[in-house]
């Protein structure tokens, strides 16, 4: 059995081009090359492959033939590729990152990341990214490690020594628990009824936060380091606790959970910021995710009757 050659990088962009184009001369055309270049390119081509690809026989433009149509989708995917790795190393001549490795708060609002990174993607199709969502301090924790480039902290990155901050928005949490639990189902909660019941708390390992609490007011409290385990348990009635406003609305409008009004708990804003080590600026592509992020921030209001968390 016959073996097929291996064909040149630019007898496939020949062929591609008399595709693209319809005929002999508008490959020409585009490529700057005389009628018979291409001509003789696409025989060679043939001869490399072992088979024809266009037939030219009663036709004014070139037909692809079966197998013809067969090769061009190889012959697309390598001319792609080719492409990709000419704009990646371009890209990387220029200074730009191979691959930005971002780190974000859990807290974030997943709407706000998606639209981002959909943003991102088509900014920089060249560069890969790496995503981590971590809690708390982890998220400056794997700045600092240098696991990651960037990060979107909450509010424990402030005052860390070697970090840079910028604000990037901020988020209203809000007490909440089962209608079947107990503090939902007192017609007016009285202050310190909380430290009474299990209070569902987010945590982290990270030595940013050992010995912190963060708007904890029940001696009795279960931690857990994962946002979508928090938001299951309270869904069971297991405690009570703070949860993103934006991630619980549908929660609260169908009757899943309910607000709390607790005189003395009443919620607070969970602020972000961008993060960044001192000695290790962001290049252009990690620059421009927290551009982003900051503008995004930006349009972000406290809500009234909100203090800080």
């Amino acid at each position: 059995m016959a073996n097929p050659g291996f064909p040149t990088f630019d007898q496939i962009k020949i062929f591609l081009a008399v595709v693209d184009t319809g005929s002999f001369a508008g490959a020409g055309r585009r490529l700057n090359r005389a009628v018979s270049v291409i001509s003789y390119g696409i025989a060679n081509l043939e001869g490399q492959l072992g088979v024809r690809l266009f037939d030219r026989e009663g036709t004014k433009k070139p037909v692809l033939t079966v197998e013809g149509g067969a090769v061009l989708a190889e012959a697309r995917a390598i001319g792609e590729g080719v492409d990709g790795l000419r704009a990646k190393v371009k890209g990387l001549l220029e200074g730009l990152e191979a691959e930005v490795n971002l780190a974000v708060d859990v807290m974030l609002p997943a709407p706000r990341l998606g639209t981002i990174l959909r943003a991102f993607r088509t900014e920089f199709p060249t560069v890969s990214l790496r995503l981590h969502v971590e809690a708390l301090g982890s998220v400056t924790a794997m700045v600092l490690d240098q696991t990651a480039a960037i990060g979107i902290s909450g509010p424990v990155a402030a005052g860390i020594e070697g970090v840079e901050c910028i604000g990037a928005g901020a988020l209203p949490l809000v007490p909440v628990a089962s209608p079947a639990h107990p503090l939902a189902r007192m017609e007016r909660i009285p202050p310190g009824a909380g430290r009474d019941h299990i209070q569902l708390v987010l945590t982290d390992r990270s030595r940013f936060t050992e010995g912190r609490d963060f708007s904890v007011m029940s001696p009795r409290t279960w931690r857990l380091a994962d946002l979508g385990a928090k938001h299951s348990l309270l869904r069971e009635g297991i405690g009570w606790g703070n949860m993103p406003l934006s991630l619980i609305e549908a929660d609260l409008a169908t009757g899943a959970l309910v607000r709390l009004h607790m005189p003395d708990h009443p919620g607070g804003m969970y602020r972000f910021a961008g993060v960044w080590r001192r000695d290790l600026p962001p290049g252009p592509a990690a620059s421009w995710v927290l551009q982003q992020f900051v503008e995004a921030g930006a349009a972000d209001r406290d809500m009234p009757g909100l203090g800080e968390i």
